[in-house]
């Protein structure tokens, strides 16, 4: 039997050769399972030719996108606030006898809100009674000599000298008694300032002293909002200052409590024109409309227009979100649907504006009938 004669490394080589070859079968088999994965995340398994190819076009909506100016808004914080607070005060002194509200409570006009303790009132009362007494008695003996002094001056039995005397007398009668009846008059009026009550009707947001303690007059005993009339109060740069005006309307988000922004109406009801010395900030004041649904103390959030630029905007019916990315379904020029992700804005004119991912020209689906994928054939309205 013939010997057969190899190179010491040849079975090495094939040995590699052959290792080589299978690496390159599991790496094309890789790659073809990773491509498949890619297009069944993407919204679709097939190829853009194997889908446009098979199945109905899915009827849409499309609209081209074009630029238009929007505006640019400065945004500044503010507290919702009642246009009418009042701090109610005191106007007498004297201890309190019972406080009949509490903090919260809506109360109505001339509600009791609270009573001070009337003896001293009370007091001063019976001491102005006793001086009007006193005047009244006084006038009456003057004008009897007064009287009689007049007859006797008319008959010249008494000189003129002694007549005016008692006539001066008569007069200085007269202005004490008037005197001491004022004086009673406003002891009596301040008795009523012993029970202290609403100017308006509203609700009671501030308690400031308790049955028992001292009032004097001025000091403040409760504060009172009234429900009515609701305002924004907020602080704004200059450049924003500037373009306000009185009665103009602004934007107001309020927060509503379920994590669900409002957006309101305001108007500008005053504006401030000197600065804060250390903000270098002004005062501005908004109106909410009557029926806004906010409770004095929201926190809000004034838009003030400061400018344009352009910008594009597409329905909110345009927007989907695919595996919690949001973006819109375009169409390209052989009529296929893709989807797109982009950058949205805030909500402007019925509208969402759309920071980046589209550009001017391209077509949206703003409403399909049907359900949108990747490579779906698009039938546009009109087409």
């Amino acid at each position: 039997m013939p010997l057969r004669t190899e190179h010491p490394d040849s079975g090495g080589i094939a040995h590699d050769q052959a290792v080589q070859g299978m690496l390159r079968g599991v790496a094309v088999w890789l790659a073809a399972l990773g491509l498949a994965v890619l297009l069944s995340a993407c919204g679709g398994s097939s190829s853009p030719q194997q889908t446009a190819g098979g199945g109905g076009a899915v009827s849409a909506s499309v609209e081209t996108v074009r630029e238009q100016p929007l505006p640019i808004h400065a945004s500044f914080p503010g507290s919702v606030a009642s246009a009418d607070q009042v701090q109610v005060a005191s106007r007498l002194t004297g201890y309190v006898h019972q406080v009949y509200v509490h903090e919260g409570e809506q109360v109505t006009k001339g509600q009791l809100l609270l009573s001070l303790d009337p003896t001293n009132v009370q007091s001063s009362i019976d001491q102005a009674r006793a001086a009007v007494a006193k005047a009244k008695a006084a006038l009456a003996d003057a004008r009897t000599k007064f009287d009689r002094y007049q007859a006797l001056y008319a008959q010249k039995a008494v000189p003129k000298e002694q007549f005016q005397q008692i006539e001066t007398g008569y007069q200085v009668a007269k202005g004490d008694y008037a005197g001491a009846v004022a004086a009673l008059a406003k002891a009596n009026a301040e008795l009523s300032y012993a029970e202290v009550r609403a100017p308006f009707a509203g609700a009671v947001v501030d308690k400031l002293i308790d049955a028992g303690q001292l009032a004097s007059p001025g000091q403040q005993l409760l504060t009172l909002q009234s429900a009515g009339h609701l305002q924004v109060q907020v602080q704004v740069d200059a450049n924003a200052f500037d373009h306000l005006r009185l009665d103009q309307r602004v934007a107001v988000i309020v927060d509503r409590g379920d994590g669900k922004p409002r957006r309101l109406e305001g108007t500008v009801e005053r504006l401030v024109q000197a600065a804060d010395p250390m903000t270098h900030t002004h005062s501005v004041k908004i109106g909410l409309p009557p029926d806004s649904p906010v409770q004095s103390g929201t926190y809000a959030r004034v838009q003030i227009d400061v400018g344009a630029r352009q910008g594009i905007l597409v329905p909110p019916s345009a927007v989907h979100r695919r595996a919690g990315i949001e973006g819109v379904f375009v169409v390209d020029r052989a009529g296929l649907a893709a989807f797109r992700m982009v950058r949205l804005g805030e909500r402007f004119g019925g509208g969402v504006v759309v920071l980046a991912g589209l550009v001017a020209g391209e077509r949206v689906i703003v409403r399909a009938r049907g359900e949108l994928d990747n490579w779906v054939r698009i039938k546009a309205d009109g087409a």
